[in-house]
């Protein structure tokens, strides 16, 4: 990973998991690292243990709620406050497979969080990343992605009508990949010097899952997952080789070299046909534009 000093780099989800091990590697690169994240306690926490291993550490934190998005707003006009660039922003918070609940502004909370959320603060500071020559959007998707063609009539599951909590989950996953192959579409359009990038962590173990630990199931088979299944820290390293790898391109896609990507080094991975599709992916950048009401000017 090569020297990251004077870079500035935004993680949202930086205070657990793929995320703060992705806030760990850059900090001890020497980046500027934001930590944007729900729970302030938590992310203090976070701050204080990565301090403890890189004590001159540059670490701030920013308080954003991907699921409010006058949180999202709120995050955008404090960074922009503080920064005049941002050199990358890893879009790595996410819930997976809880109960149908809606955020605060009415959307199914996974497509919410994982897709909406993100799609509004990249737009909110497209102004910087475009300002910022060689920036880059790393947008952090999921093997589930592969498992169902997103409805774009009903991808909100309205009154949790059709809902399936692995369905919703696959859904926002592959709407992580459409947003970042149409962004990227776009900053070749527009001349703009920025490149969009995905990644997959394989089947680490975090605590995106935490709302399956209360099931018998889970609780009986976790002694075993903890074992078996790769670390945080391997699952991050997709992510953090996309957002500071200096041969990487943009539209490229992430994910470990091992038995069906579980696991393994950090190489180019071919995505679905599904998640290539132009027309899904206009039409969702449609979508979003009008539900979040944030509109990208390039």
């Amino acid at each position: 990973m090569p020297y990251q000093s004077g870079k500035v780099v935004v993680i949202t989800g930086g205070n657990s998991g793929l995320g703060f091990e992705s806030a760990k590697a850059f900090a001890l690169k020497g980046a500027n690292v934001v930590l944007a994240c729900r729970s302030l306690e938590k992310s203090e926490a976070a701050k204080a243990e990565i301090l403890r291993i890189v004590p001159k550490a540059s670490i701030e934190i920013i308080a954003i709620d991907l699921m409010d998005l006058s949180s999202v707003r709120s995050f955008a006009e404090s960074f922009k406050e503080k920064y005049n660039r941002l050199d990358i922003l890893m879009n790595n918070a996410g819930i997976m497979m809880n109960p149908y609940t809606v955020t605060n502004d009415g959307f199914e909370s996974q497509m919410g969080t994982n897709h909406l959320g993100h799609f509004a603060l990249t737009g909110m500071l497209i102004e910087l990343i475009k300002d910022t020559p060689n920036s880059r959007v790393v947008t952090v998707s999921s093997l589930a992605h592969k498992q169902w063609k997103i409805n774009l009539n009903n991808f909100l599951f309205e009154n949790g009508k059709g809902y399936n909590s692995m369905k919703a989950y696959s859904h926002s996953k592959l709407a992580n990949l459409l947003f970042t192959y149409q962004l990227q579409r776009l900053f070749k359009e527009n001349n703009i010097n920025s490149i969009a990038v995905a990644a997959h962590p394989g089947a680490s173990y975090t605590n995106l899952g935490r709302f399956l630990e209360g099931k018998l199931m889970a609780r009986l088979l976790k002694p075993l997952i903890v074992k078996v299944l790769p670390s945080s820290a391997s699952g991050a390293l997709p992510q953090i080789r996309a957002a500071s790898d200096p041969n990487v391109n943009g539209g490229d896609y992430y994910g470990p070299a091992g038995f069906m990507e579980f696991a393994g080094s950090p190489v180019l991975v071919r995505s679905s046909k599904t998640s290539h599709s132009i027309n899904d992916a206009q039409r969702l950048w449609e979508i979003s534009e009008k539900l979040t009401g944030v509109k990208y000017r390039f």
